[in-house]
């Protein structure tokens, strides 16, 4: 184990990533979805299987808990699904997504609604990370013991702007034992890494620290989910899959708020990465307001007019 982690280590230390060329690719994604009618339907059907439907305000209360919960369960309103023939196919959000101390609240929500929909918790000192292991570790712990399936850690930024990509390793290593059973999701917050070469550096090195995906933000940093760094991801991502075998999901989070943008997203994956990272194991979209949107479109597909948005409440 230590000489492959060495070998790893040596590959993280050689990488450099052509910043024009992907420029250049990133360019070219926003024009890229032509889907019409009937398959823009389908197409946001399948990112609303892929949400993880998030809330991580400080003033989240068991009450708001409550209606996302009920709301990722029925994502889209039945009369839509229906007139769809969609209304048996047990449409869900992929997760909903809460801070540690509101995972209890989510968990036993969904229990008392017979729903199986998994609880991802954020942990390890979410946002910026900067508080001792010990209690980050902790956090992971008290997290998957009040019922958290999945945990997205933040990684150590300090680490990586420090070119510390050996400890980084294995702090992350730490969160995936803490994590247990569930699935871990890596936080890069690649709006604070400075380089394209950092945020490929540190997806791989999130990836062979055993993370389930790598997710580019937690949505407060000033940058977040751009099409750029998405590509540098989903390649590390590739690259991974060709060295190793080993299939990594990717989740991009903040600030993607509209139908439009979901669909650039599947498109961006299917192109990048292939079908396969079109399902809810393999991609995520970290999104709070998402949702209500494409409900919107939908509602129009289906009744050929805009609803007014007090027609569309949030649960």
């Amino acid at each position: 184990h230590a000489s492959s982690c060495r070998n790893y280590l040596e590959w993280v230390s050689k990488v450099r990533v052509n910043t024009q060329a992907v420029l250049k690719r990133a360019q070219q994604i926003p024009g890229r979805n032509k889907n019409k009618k009937q398959w823009q339907a389908a197409w946001l059907l399948r990112a609303v299987t892929c949400i993880d439907l998030t809330t991580l305000a400080g003033d989240d209360t068991p009450g708001n808990v409550h209606r996302l919960c009920m709301k990722a369960s029925q994502p889209v309103r039945a009369d839509l699904l229906q007139s769809m023939d969609m209304h048996d196919k047990g449409l869900t959000t992929a997760a909903v997504c809460v801070y540690p101390s509101r995972v209890a609240d989510a968990v036993k929500t969904l229990k008392a609604a017979n729903s199986r929909l998994p609880v991802a918790s954020v942990a390890t000192g979410f946002p910026a990370g900067q508080t001792p292991l010990k209690t980050r570790l902790e956090e992971v712990r008290l997290a998957v013991q009040d019922g958290a399936a999945e945990i997205d850690i933040v990684i150590n930024r300090t680490l990586a702007l420090t070119g510390q990509w050996e400890a980084m390793y294995a702090e992350i290593c730490q969160f995936r034992e803490a994590c247990g059973e569930a699935h871990m999701k890596s936080i890069l917050a690649v709006g604070e890494l400075g380089t394209f070469t950092n945020v490929y550096k540190a997806s791989l090195v999130a990836m062979m620290a055993g993370s389930d995906f790598i997710k580019t933000s937690t949505g407060k940093e000033p940058v977040n989910a751009t099409y750029p760094v998405a590509i540098v991801m989903v390649r590390a991502i590739r690259d991974y899959f060709l060295r190793t075998g080993h299939k990594v999901g990717f989740k991009p989070a903040g600030g993607i708020r509209t139908a439009k943008e979901s669909l650039v997203w599947l498109t961006l994956m299917k192109e990048e990465l292939g079908d396969e990272w079109l399902r809810p194991h393999l991609f995520r979209l970290g999104a709070s307001s998402l949702l209500a949107d494409i409900e919107r479109q939908i509602y129009h597909y289906v009744t050929g007019h805009y609803a007014a948005y007090h027609e569309m409440p949030m649960a």
